[in-house]
């Protein structure tokens, strides 16, 4: 051995000494490290523990009987729902809404935040934030019934709006309009979350560095260049990792905001456009015990898909922009 070589085995045993061991670390984080524990029990009752459940997805699954004594099929429930003559409605309707969020939904907040921070007024940029951020604090339970009664027969707003105006001259049912119920939905979604969601980037682009602006202004860059030339591709990581996510939880088209903008009355007339996996998987489920094991079996589909899809887009990331969730 060299003598290079031993001084560099001498500097690597050093660092290891001078390294200290895991549980000094958790001792001396011992503070932060009680904080994070009631959101780690949260995730194991929520999100680990509830996977046992999933066998019954490969059981004709009977609540008397249990995990345990229900009997084993395999993939037979599987087979039922790529089989089923809704399957292919139900991944029409998923897939569709899912994209329209992904290229509506997913840019409106990078769009809001990227105005926001080009308002100097300090007063107006708070009262803007204010209204932005409120809408989703409330529950969709509220949400879904503010925009029934905006789009009411009978005294909804934009009805009456619409007829004073002499763009219509009867009211229009809107939710019971199949067409119509995609474009409520988005614009819905996008007026509950956009505020919210615009948080994130706005904090990434305070994190700019002053002299990058500065920089472009004297080589002659407006405001408006200055946006593509500084601010976007400064956040351009922190979209990444939020795009990821997106396509990972793509074929999530919705449950809630689905459920509440459908009821008795219009649920039939839109049923062609409103359902989705996870609405038919809460529909299947209530159907019956034997059905317990058919819905868990396309709620997993839609799981593996989603796992699939993350991966990828990670992959791809991490390819093409050195920039990956893991």
């Amino acid at each position: 051995m060299t003598a290079t070589e031993l001084a560099q085995a001498r500097s690597k045993v050093n660092l290891k000494k001078s390294q200290p061991s895991l549980w000094r670390k958790l001792k001396g984080q011992w503070d932060l490290q009680l904080m994070v524990i009631p959101a780690v029990l949260l995730i194991l009752l929520f999100s680990y523990f509830p996977m046992f459940g999933l066998i019954s997805a490969f059981q004709d699954y009977n609540p008397f009987k249990g995990y345990f004594h229900s009997d084993f099929v395999g993939f037979k429930h599987f087979h039922r729902f790529l089989n089923n003559p809704d399957f292919a409605l139900t991944m029409r309707n998923t897939i569709c809404i899912s994209l329209l969020k992904l290229f509506i939904s997913f840019p409106a907040p990078i769009v809001l935040a990227l105005m926001l921070n080009e308002v100097n007024r300090m007063a107006f940029k708070r009262i803007v934030q204010t209204i932005t951020y409120l809408p989703h604090f409330l529950s969709w339970v509220i949400v879904g019934g503010l925009v029934m009664s905006l789009l009411a027969v009978d005294g909804g707003s934009v009805n009456t709006m619409l007829i004073k105006l002499h763009l219509i001259e009867e009211p229009i049912n809107w939710l019971s309009i199949p067409e119509y119920f995609w474009g409520i939905l988005i614009g819905t979604s996008v007026w509950k979350e956009i505020g919210f969601g615009s948080i994130v980037y706005l904090a990434a682009i305070a994190g700019i560095n002053p002299q990058l602006y500065e920089a472009a202004s004297v080589d002659g860059a407006s405001r408006f260049k200055q946006i593509f030339l500084v601010t976007i591709p400064s956040i351009a990581p922190v979209v990444t990792i939020f795009l990821i996510l997106a396509v990972g939880n793509l074929l999530n088209a919705g449950f809630e905001d689905i459920l509440v903008l459908t009821n008795n009355l219009n649920n039939a007339i839109v049923s062609d456009y409103s359902t989705v996996i996870d609405t038919y998987v809460y529909q299947s489920a209530f159907k019956g015990f034997s059905q317990y094991s058919y819905a868990a079996a396309a709620g997993m589909f839609k799981s593996v898909i989603n796992v699939g899809l993350l991966l990828g887009a990670n992959y791809l990331a991490r390819r093409y922009r050195q920039e990956s969730l893991f």
